[in-house]
């Protein structure tokens, strides 16, 4: 069976952040609150200028989502994407969700000449690395990931 792929949409708010939730829990981030999650994924969906939000459904239910945030890039010689969670519910992995959700979105954002697509991954996510291999990403040797928080998490 085919899951669809599609837009996530404000009808889609309560069951999306239920799979963060989820996705939070696989891979062990701290401090998971429903109404914070559910105020953030509200106010991107408005503005589809910063990014896109798609789910994959089956048999009306929700079973995987990927969320791409738009940045500028010199490097990369105009907009870009990121991914900032991408997770489909484990029982569901083997309908090839995942795959599908990346399809549509990387036709979606090429579209709209969104020119690079990145993502961070855990160094222990072996399984992730080798399906993200398997689909044209690849490390970018030489580089790695800093990050500093600019505002104190609520």
């Amino acid at each position: 069976m085919r899951s669809l792929i599609r837009l996530a949409r404000d009808s889609d708010l309560e069951n999306l952040a239920s799979l963060v939730a989820h996705y939070w829990e696989f891979e062990n981030i701290p401090g998971f609150d429903r109404a914070r999650i559910l105020t953030l994924l509200t106010d991107f969906l408005s503005q589809p200028r910063l990014g896109g939000c798609w789910v994959a459904e089956e048999g009306g239910r929700l079973i995987g989502y990927l969320l791409v945030v738009y940045l500028f890039s010199v490097e990369h010689g105009g907009m870009m994407a990121e991914i900032d969670e991408f997770f489909v519910l484990s029982e569901n992995r083997a309908l090839h969700a995942g795959t599908a959700l990346l399809d549509t979105a990387s036709q979606a954002m090429t579209q709209k000449g969104i020119t690079h697509l990145q993502l961070q991954l855990s160094t222990q996510n072996l399984n992730a690395k080798r399906f993200y291999e398997r689909h044209g990403f690849r490390s970018i040797p030489g580089r790695g990931i800093l990050s500093k928080a600019l505002l104190a998490s609520e």
